[in-house]
């Protein structure tokens, strides 16, 4: 990353932002420091049911209108909710910051909540369509088997008879005690000044968002591993996943994992990858990940495939996590990775979206803005011993959960004994 500048608001509204003279457009986020995590069993979806309101109008534009103006700048807007963040994001030419951020601000924090009914038919549909992507859900199912009742179990997406019941005054109330000033940062990248940015987030957000800093999230979950979820569905494949609990996101072994995730199932040249798919065909998605939340994380694993693959696949995924204890790997294997990650990084940064997501992210989750030549020099310093340790913690069989979607369970438990018998009966 390049040089950037932080400036913190009386509000407690933090600035962030990177010049990247280079462009002519800006991406600009305004994150808030609130997630599914944050919400009572009660309330499971509203945060996102929240982002999406965003949208629906102002006092002073209707939703319509607010689509013609960001259409009329050529520009890209969206939002995001995941389990500890949402985020109200855009890409537009730099000439349009002005406006651009002022119509931001006001979706923000000065959404009217019209149309709530019709709003809330699409969010029932959403959770329909999500209903019935297993490859998407089962990653859910997954999440509650590892952390059970904890609102990390949950998904983000909520549940269908909370949205159905939810008022006007409930998202009112949500929003006007999370979106406050100490959980909100404005993230820059792009052809940009800061004194600019500060100058406009002082005059759009600040007057408004004066309110004391709130604990966030739940207390941290206990993660219980040894538990195999399964729900049945006709489907013409089994969408399978192991995963157990991971690292903190300001855990220093970061890196570390990244570059296991790329050794394990996180390239095309990883090791699930070549064993599953490119040897034996078994699968046409196979891939590992690592999710970091403010104090656990997660490590997972997806398979997809047929009934009469599903034994043979996981036998494969079982002997794959064995090596992984038991084998150290070679230097090359371990520079590839290196370098994969590393080439990842570097490429990512030449999007000014990009820049402005690690920034946001950073300085939300009061992580440390390093240098991009300080981020490569950690994944440098990545050896075999650290990734040894590693897998033997998190990817060992007794640390596992596991779930499945798919139409027989019985042929999930019998495939799930070839990683542990343990986790077949549980």
């Amino acid at each position: 990353m390049q040089e950037h500048r932080l400036t913190e608001l009386d509000s407690g509204i933090r600035v962030v932002t990177e010049a990247v003279p280079s462009v002519r457009s800006i991406a600009l986020g305004f994150w808030i420091r609130v997630g599914s995590r944050d919400e009572q069993d009660s309330q499971a979806g509203i945060s996102h049911f929240l982002e999406h309101m965003l949208f629906k109008g102002t006092e002073n534009l209707s939703a319509e209108q607010i689509a013609q103006v960001f259409d009329g700048f050529g520009a890209d807007v969206n939002a995001a909710t995941s389990k500890e963040t949402t985020i109200l994001y855009a890409h537009f030419l730099d000439e349009h910051l002005r406006e651009a951020f002022e119509l931001m601000s006001d979706m923000l924090l000065r959404s009217t909540y019209p149309d709530i009914d019709s709003e809330r038919e699409v969010v029932l549909e959403e959770i329909a369509m999500y209903e019935d992507e297993p490859q998407d859900k089962v990653h859910d199912v997954l999440s509650n088997a590892i952390f059970g009742g904890h609102p990390l179990g949950r998904p983000v997406i909520g549940r269908g008879e909370v949205i159905a019941s939810l008022s006007r005054d409930d998202v009112a109330t949500y929003h006007d005690s999370r979106y406050l000033g100490p959980q909100i940062v404005v993230a820059a990248a792009g052809n940009l000044e800061h004194d600019a940015i500060v100058g406009l987030a002082e005059r759009s957000l600040s007057n408004e968002r004066n309110g004391p800093s709130r604990a966030n999230g739940s207390p941290p979950p206990t993660a219980s591993p040894g538990r195999a979820a399964f729900q049945a569905k006709e489907t013409e494949q089994y969408h399978i996943c192991l995963g157990g609990r991971g690292i903190k996101r300001d855990d220093e072994r970061r890196f570390a994992l990244s570059v296991l995730d790329a050794v394990l199932g996180g390239s095309s040249s990883s090791r699930l990858f070549q064993e599953v798919r490119e040897k034996r065909g078994l699968a046409y998605a196979v891939y590992s990940w690592a999710s970091q939340y403010q104090d656990t994380g997660q490590v997972g694993i997806y398979v997809g495939t047929r009934q009469d693959n599903v034994g043979e696949a996981m036998a494969v995924i079982g002997g794959e996590l064995q090596r992984l204890q038991d084998d150290p790997l070679s230097e090359e294997e371990l520079d590839r990775a290196r370098e994969h990650v590393k080439g990842r990084l570097v490429l990512a940064m030449e999007s000014t979206a990009s820049r402005m997501q690690r920034l946001g992210r950073s300085v939300l989750m009061g992580l440390p803005l390093l240098s991009l030549d300080e981020v490569l020099a950690e994944i440098d310093a990545v050896d075999r011993d650290q990734l040894l340790a590693l897998a033997r913690e998190f990817y060992a069989p007794a640390a596992l959960s596991a779930a499945a979607i798919g139409r027989d369970e019985d042929v999930f438990r019998q495939a799930l004994s070839a990683v542990s018998s343990e986790l077949a009966a549980a």
